[in-house]
C-alpha cells in the first residue's frame, strides 16, 4: 500500500543485516595487523590489506542496500529526517575533529609560544629563543621558510570556493530536473576537487625540498601538516562521494523531491569549503 505521492505510510524497519558484522571483521583485521605491523611480524601488512579489502566490500555492499531501498521508494518522510539528523551529527563530529586541531594551533601561538618566551621561563631556561610565529620551538635547531598564503594557496581557494558555486549549480539543476546540466556540474566540481588535491601534492613536494619545511620541523610543521593534511583527506573523501553521485544521476537515479543522497554529499563538500577557508585565513595568511 502506498501514498497518492508513492511513499509508504509505515515507518520502514529493515531487515536483520549481516554488513555490520562483516565491517566489525574489517575493523578487527585493520586493528590486530596495525598491531602486528609495529611490532615487526610478517602478517601486519597483509591483515591491514585484508581488512581493508573486507571493508570495502562492506562498503559498497551496506550503501548498495540502502541506494535500492531508497530507490525502491520505502522510505517515508521519518526516515527522511532521520537521514537527514545523521548526516548532520556526522558533520558536526567533523566539526569538532577540526575545531580540537584549530584549538591546538591557537594555544600554541597564542599561550605557549609566548609562554617559553616570557620573563621567567624565556630568561633562565631558553634567552636566546625567540618567541614569535612561525617557530620550531626551543628545542630544535632547524632552518626552515614557512608556507605563504599568495601562490598555490590562494589558486586553491578560488578553486574550492568556485566548485562549491558549480555544487550549488547542480543542485539547482536537479531541483529543476536538468539531468544534462546536473551531471555536467556535478563533473565539473569533481574536477576542481581533483585539481585541489593536484595543487596540494605538488605544494607539499616543494615545502619538503624547498622550503624544509616538514612534518618533523618543529611545532609549526607538525600543526601545518596535521590540518591541511587532515583536509586533504577530507577532500579526497568527499570527491569520492560526489563521484558516487554523479554515477548514480547517470544511472537515472535522484529526481527534484528525492535526492537526499546528493544533498548529504553536497552538505559535506560545503563543510570541507568552510574549513578550507579557516585554513587559509589562520594558517597560510596569519
Amino acid at each position: 500500500m502506498t501514498t497518492a505521492t508513492g511513499a509508504k505510510p509505515y515507518y520502514f524497519v529493515p531487515q536483520p543485516s549481516h554488513w555490520p558484522i562483516l565491517g566489525s571483521c574489517a575493523l578487527l583485521l585493520m586493528g590486530t595487523g596495525a598491531a602486528f605491523w609495529f611490532n615487526g611480524y610478517a602478517a601486519g601488512p597483509w591483515m591491514v590489506a585484508a581488512g581493508f579489502c573486507v571493508l570495502l566490500v562492506m562498503l559498497f555492499g551496506w550503501f548498495g542496500t540502502v541506494i535500492g531501498e531508497s530507490e525502491g521508494r520505502l522510505y517515508n518522510k521519518k526516515v527522511d529526517l532521520s537521514f537527514r539528523w545523521s548526516m548532520s551529527w556526522f558533520i558536526f563530529s567533523e566539526v569538532m575533529f577540526f575545531a580540537a586541531f584549530f584549538g591546538a594551533l591557537f594555544y600554541v601561538r597564542n599561550v605557549s609560544v609566548p609562554d617559553l618566551g616570557g620573563p621567567l621561563t624565556g630568561r633562565v631556561l631558553w634567552p636566546e629563543y625567540a618567541a614569535q610565529w612561525p617557530t620550531v620551538g626551543p628545542y630544535i635547531q632547524q632552518r626552515f621558510s614557512p608556507m605563504g598564503a599568495i601562490g598555490i594557496p590562494l589558486l586553491n581557494t578560488i578553486i574550492l570556493v568556485t566548485s562549491g558555486g558549480t555544487l550549488t549549480l547542480a543542485h539547482h539543476a536537479l531541483k529543476a530536473g536538468h539531468r544534462g546540466a546536473l551531471k555536467f556540474w556535478l563533473f565539473v566540481t569533481i574536477a576542481l576537487g581533483a585539481t585541489f588535491l593536484g595543487f596540494q601534492a605538488y605544494e607539499y613536494t616543494h615545502a619538503y625540498s624547498e622550503l624544509n619545511l616538514k612534518l618533523t620541523t618543529g611545532v609549526y610543521g607538525s600543526t601545518f601538516f596535521m590540518l591541511t593534511g587532515f583536509h586533504g583527506a577530507h577532500v579526497t573523501i568527499g570527491a569520492i562521494m560526489l563521484t558516487v553521485m554523479l554515477v548514480r544521476a547517470f544511472r537515472g537515479h535522484f529526481d527534484a523531491e528525492h535526492h537526499f543522497g546528493f544533498e548529504a554529499a553536497a552538505w559535506y563538500w560545503h563543510f570541507v569549503d568552510v574549513v578550507w577557508l579557516l585554513l587559509f585565513v589562520l594558517v597560510y595568511w596569519l
